[in-house]
């Protein structure tokens, strides 16, 4: 099968990292969401004696493990669009196909790696960067990451494309209209927002900035369910993501000399 274009073995590069967070720690605009105050920054490193520490298994030897590429697909849009039904159905069929998936939803993680976090501004920018950091680390263990959040500031999605390789982020847009999601409100949030029961609800007193140029778009109001999953996995089979990753030449050389 043809591999992912882009899919390789190479770990984030710390200089990359470090630039990164040292231009946020010195107030570069774009790290903060477009929605919310310029003051929010992503954490600078602790200490300048950390430093990157070289692995003998690598990425490309877990996804040979897997036997198909890893990614991440990320679902974004209003509460109540669908991503987490979507995300679940999507699952269950890459399960079904025998690839090794794992699915982060935005409630779920509230119950444990984020419990700590609020809505505000600030706790949403800190909420999609552990997100992102963890999806990170199983597309390097080999997995393919599933995740429905609602990651309404265009620069934290950014920032969690940015932790992987282009062939190896997805952006899912779940698209459907305020008015929709709200008249479906299927936990009763949109109520309590409106009453001022929700402070920072979005949509309603905080900001969605919808993707510019998404990998895919899905219209929950144009299609059932089973069909958006259909056209997410479609999709995904032709971007390669699923393909199985195929060794270089001096990968098969090392495999032959043992």
């Amino acid at each position: 099968m043809k591999a992912a274009s882009g899919q390789t073995g190479t770990p984030r590069r710390p200089d990359a990292m470090q630039a990164h967070a040292a231009s946020c720690s010195m107030g570069d605009p774009a790290c903060a969401p477009e929605g919310a105050e310029v003051g929010l920054r992503h954490a600078a490193p602790a200490s300048n004696n950390v430093h990157w520490q070289p692995v003998a298994v690598d990425k490309r030897a877990r996804q040979r493990l897997s036997g198909h590429a890893s990614g991440v697909i990320w679902l974004t849009g209003l509460s109540g669009a669908g991503k987490s039904t979507l995300a679940n159905l999507l699952e269950q069929r890459l399960h079904a196909d025998g690839l090794r998936t794992y699915l982060l939803d935005g409630d779920n993680v509230r119950h444990g790696l984020n419990k700590d976090l609020g809505f505000d501004a600030a706790s949403r920018v800190e909420n999609v960067r552990r997100v992102a950091e963890v999806a990170s680390l199983m597309v390097d263990a080999g997995v393919i990451v599933i995740t429905a959040f609602i990651s309404p500031f265009r620069a934290e999605r950014r920032m969690a494309r940015a932790l992987l390789q282009p062939a190896e982020f997805i952006e899912v847009f779940v698209d459907v209209p305020l008015a929709v999601a709200e008249a479906r409100d299927p936990k009763g949030l949109y109520r309590k927002a409106r009453r001022g029961e929700l402070r920072d609800f979005t949509g309603i007193d905080s900001p969605y900035e919808a993707p510019e140029h998404p990998e895919l778009r899905i219209d929950t109001c144009r299609m059932t369910p089973l069909e958006a999953a259909a056209q997410m996995h479609q999709h995904l089979l032709d971007s390669g993501l699923l393909a199985a990753p195929v060794c270089s030449t001096g990968e098969r050389k090392g495999l032959s000399s043992t």
